[in-house]
């Protein structure tokens, strides 16, 4: 009954607070793969392109970002903007460190991290397209946009799909390293709660529970893209 009051919603609960957080966390995750799958395209399109300064460019953002661990990449991302804000404050003279916006900082840093991840996905997509369906469009004399709308996208999204899942979920673990500058997730507010209570196991095991949720609606939603993405279409024996 103990755990109950204390993850419940009365004056001394702290269940609103973790739902709070936990939407939190919901909306630095989807904010973080938008901005991933933003640049998921544009190294995939890179990667594709004639020009070899574009292909390198590719090349070296997925082999950096991949190799750089995502802790140390927030951490540049905030202290970094941090101190160009700080120079622009005392430009204008104010004086002292300036912090930038956590969740602004955070959910580009998990962006950048994860659309490396997300352009080695959609380049395999493209890759395991059917040739002949793209030359029989070219044949028909399809530009190259309305041969992207009408062939290549449809078919590279359907092979996409399930890796861009397992890229939401890395996200989703991803979000939990934003708590040390300072946002105020689950994660976060799991540390809060156990320092404030000294009841550590209660917090973290119901921040485990929560995200596991999360992972569990998710992944019914991306399954379920999935299944429609295939429907029309036969599989093989």
């Amino acid at each position: 009954m103990e755990y109950f009051q204390l993850m419940g919603f009365g004056p001394d609960g702290w269940g609103s607070d973790m739902l709070k957080a936990t939407a939190m966390t919901v909306a630095v995750t989807f904010c973080g793969f938008a901005t991933g799958l933003v640049f998921g395209c544009l190294g995939a399109a890179a990667s594709f392109s004639n020009s070899r300064i574009l292909q390198t460019a590719a090349s070296s953002y997925t082999t950096v970002l991949r190799g750089i661990p995502d802790l140390l990449v927030i951490y540049l991302f905030y202290f970094g903007s941090s101190s160009v804000i700080s120079g622009v404050a005392s430009f204008f003279g104010s004086g002292g460190f300036v912090s930038a916006p956590a969740f602004l900082t955070g959910a580009l840093a998990i962006g950048v991290v994860s659309g490396a991840y997300q352009t080695q996905v959609l380049r395999g997509a493209v890759l395991a397209l059917n040739k002949g369906e793209v030359e029989a469009g070219r044949s028909y004399g399809m530009g190259s946009f309305l041969l992207f709308r009408r062939i290549i996208l449809p078919q590279a999204a359907r092979y996409a799909l399930p890796g861009v899942g397992n890229v939401w979920q890395l996200v989703l673990k991803e979000s939990a390293l934003i708590s040390v500058i300072g946002l105020v997730e689950l994660m976060r507010q799991a540390q809060v709660g156990s320092g404030s209570t000294r009841q550590p196991f209660s917090f973290y095991l119901t921040a485990a529970a929560l995200y596991l949720l999360i992972t569990f609606i998710s992944g019914q939603a991306f399954r379920l893209a999935e299944v429609r993405s295939m429907r029309g279409l036969q599989r093989g024996v």
